[in-house]
């Protein structure tokens, strides 16, 4: 059985690479666009969106696509943007507890096989003054809510409510369980 992961991310990569995964890397070309208001319908929409666009390229493959976003306030936080984005993000951020979805789809088309979900953490940011947010900004461009809770020089986040996994880019706990479902299927 060929395993693919639909990212470039490397949290997901090497997450998978601990749970001792033997997978390829094809990261998905899919446009990050969604309609969709609420998180979790938003991040397994774009989850979904990532696998199929690999595993029409990959039929016979089982394609694994995610998505992370931050929810705080009322606002759907993806990657910054730039440089004053990210400024603005941990601004917002800033002391406040919020949620972090990752959306999760594993598929395989040739055998019409597609099982999908999302999890959920609570976060509580640490107040960081103005001086530290500045240095914070545009350390990680890359991520959701322009935080990197496993960099161990990253002190944004105080309080985990959940998985940290999830927090990190990819819900270990969470992926399992479905994969162990997605496989029974």
């Amino acid at each position: 059985m060929q395993l693919v992961l639909a990212s470039k991310s490397p949290r997901r990569i090497a997450i998978l690479k601990e749970l001792g995964m033997k997978f390829d890397i094809i990261p998905s070309q899919a446009p990050e666009n969604s309609r969709k208001k609420r998180p979790a319908a938003r991040v397994k929409e774009l989850a979904v969106q990532k696998a199929f666009d690999v595993a029409r390229k990959y039929p016979g493959a089982v394609v694994i696509g995610a998505d992370t976003l931050v929810y705080c306030k009322g606002e759907i936080i993806g990657k910054p943007k730039d440089r004053a984005d990210a400024l603005r993000i941990l601004k917002k951020l800033n002391g406040a507890w919020q949620s972090v979805y990752t959306g999760v789809c594993v598929m395989n088309l040739q055998e019409q096989k597609m099982l999908f979900g999302h999890d959920v953490s609570k976060c509580k940011a640490r107040r960081l003054s103005p001086q530290e947010l500045e240095h914070l900004a545009g350390k990680h461009m890359d991520k959701a809510g322009a935080y990197a809770v496993q960099d161990t020089d990253d002190p944004f986040i105080e309080r985990i409510v959940g998985s940290r996994s999830n927090v990190v880019g990819f819900p270990v706990e969470f992926f399992q369980k479905l994969f162990k479902e997605f496989l029974a299927l």
